[in-house]
Order: C-alpha cells, then sequence, then structure tokens
C-alpha cells in the first residue's frame, strides 16, 4: 500500500511540472542558453589552445562533457530543499507526520517526479539539440555506457541526499535560502559540473575528487568518456556507494532529530 502512495506522489509531481506549459518552455529555453554558452567557453578554450586536444580531451569529448555533467545529472535541487523550507515554515510538515509515512521517502518520491520531467520534457530536447548542433561523442565502450547508467542512478541518490539533508536544517534556522545557496556553491566548485577535475591544480583535484559532491557529475561523466579504466570504475563505483551509506546515514539521524523539535510559525 505505502508504495503505491508513494508512486502516486511522483505521478501527481509530474502531472502538475506538465500542467504548467509555460514554465518548461521557459526552463528548456534558460537551460538551452546556458549550455550553448558554456559550449561557447569550451570552443574558445580550444581555439586558444590551438591543438586538438587539451589534456587528452577532444573538443567533442568536451561538448558531451558539458552536456552530461550538466543539465543530464544536475537536476533542480533547490526545489526539493525550498519545499522543505516552505512546509517547515507553514507549518505543512506536520500533515506528513500525521500520515503512516517516511517524509523523505515522500520527499524521493515526489522528486523523482520533478527527475523524471525535467530529464524528458527539458533535458532530452535539448541534449538532440545540442547533438544535431555541435555532436556528441558515444560512450568510449559498452562498459563504460553500462557504468555511466550505474553512476547516474548514484549520481541522483547523492544530490537527492545531500539536497534533503541541507533542507532538513530548515527544522533547526527556519530558513533555507542560505543552506540553498551554500549547497549550490559547494556543487559548483566541487562537483566538477562547471570545469572538470582534471582542470583542478593537482592539490586540489585530491581532495574534490574524494568528496561526495564529484559522484554527482564528475565521475559519471568522466566514465562515459573513458577517463577511467574499468578497474578504476569500480572502485570509485565502491567509494560512491560508501559515502552515499555514510550520508544515509546522516539523514536517518537528523530526520529523527528533526521530528522532534518540529516548531510551527504560521500554521
Amino acid at each position: 500500500m505505502r508504495s503505491a502512495a508513494y508512486a502516486a506522489f511522483t505521478v501527481r509531481t509530474f502531472q502538475t511540472r506538465l500542467a504548467y506549459r509555460n514554465a518548461v518552455w521557459a526552463a528548456a529555453f534558460g537551460d538551452l542558453v546556458f549550455i550553448f554558452a558554456r559550449i561557447a567557453i569550451w570552443i574558445s578554450v580550444y581555439g586558444a589552445a590551438s591543438g586538438a586536444t587539451v589534456d587528452g580531451v577532444s573538443l567533442p569529448e568536451a561538448i558531451t562533457y558539458a552536456v552530461l555533467a550538466g543539465p543530464v545529472l544536475y537536476w533542480d535541487f533547490s526545489r526539493l530543499i525550498n519545499e522543505v523550507g516552505n512546509a517547515v515554515q507553514t507549518g505543512d510538515v506536520t500533515v506528513m507526520l500525521l500520515r503512516p509515512l517516511h517524509y523523505p521517502a515522500y520527499l524521493l518520491a515526489s522528486h523523482f517526479g520533478n527527475f523524471a520531467f525535467q530529464l524528458l520534457l527539458i533535458v532530452l530536447p535539448i541534449t538532440v539539440i545540442v547533438g544535431l548542433t555541435y555532436g556528441l561523442v558515444a560512450p568510449a565502450s559498452l562498459f563504460h555506457g553500462l557504468a555511466f547508467l550505474a553512476f547516474w542512478a548514484l549520481s541522483f541518490a547523492m544530490l537527492f541526499t545531500l539536497a534533503t539533508l541541507a533542507g532538513l536544517l530548515a527544522f533547526w534556522l527556519m530558513t533555507v535560502f542560505a543552506l540553498e545557496w551554500f549547497l549550490m556553491s559547494l556543487m559548483t566548485l566541487l562537483s566538477g559540473g562547471l570545469v572538470p577535475l582534471w582542470l583542478f591544480p593537482g592539490w586540489l583535484a585530491a581532495i574534490a575528487g574524494h568528496l561526495p559532491f564529484a559522484w554527482v557529475s564528475y565521475y559519471p561523466s568522466a566514465i562515459y568518456l573513458g577517463r577511467l579504466d574499468a578497474i578504476q570504475a569500480l572502485i570509485y563505483f565502491g567509494i560512491g556507494l560508501g559515502w552515499l551509506a555514510v550520508l544515509l546515514a546522516g539523514l536517518a539521524w537528523l530526520w529523527s532529530r528533526a521530528r522532534h523539535r518540529l516548531i510551527v510559525q504560521g500554521g
């Protein structure tokens, strides 16, 4: 019964997003402009380098990385954080506490609907347009393509857990504005979504490459392009699962504390 309820939350969220068609076009256009701007930067970098590759990566591979690490993997987690913050401020979260549902599980089901919506109606058209305009490279091998799918699932779980952890802090801070920007800043710098970690200074790449943020954008994209061999892929996938287990344990602990610290304002 509970699984059916969670599935209904996913479908409802997808249908709700679909109802606002103008917002769909605006989001797609905004993301398209952003990814074309990033590609323009890469074209300028390769033009200035006057070579076929930069650090062993060709321009088509760099464009593919920009698409993967950006719109494909980096879904809109700010919606999740703001939803939790608004629910705490208005007191709507108390309704969830009265239901026989697990609030973090509800958030997962709901925002999987957001993820599916963004993937099908925004990311897929953008990928097709970029592919037809500039061309995208295929996975380095069949193994790397399959490994990318596994890393993609890990990426979604990692970003969801990080965003939920940030959102639950609203139970103490009563606002999520600073939390959203703080997590966004960390993701921009350390996830490899904007600049691949292989272009970082050695010491910074070593640090960022072992923080959980790197499993959101960098490692899935690097796997796709064949920057890691099979052994390295399995090792880093295992490390990513370890990080996810630690974060999920932290999420369970934080939720257990948040449930008993609820302060309702305006509800």
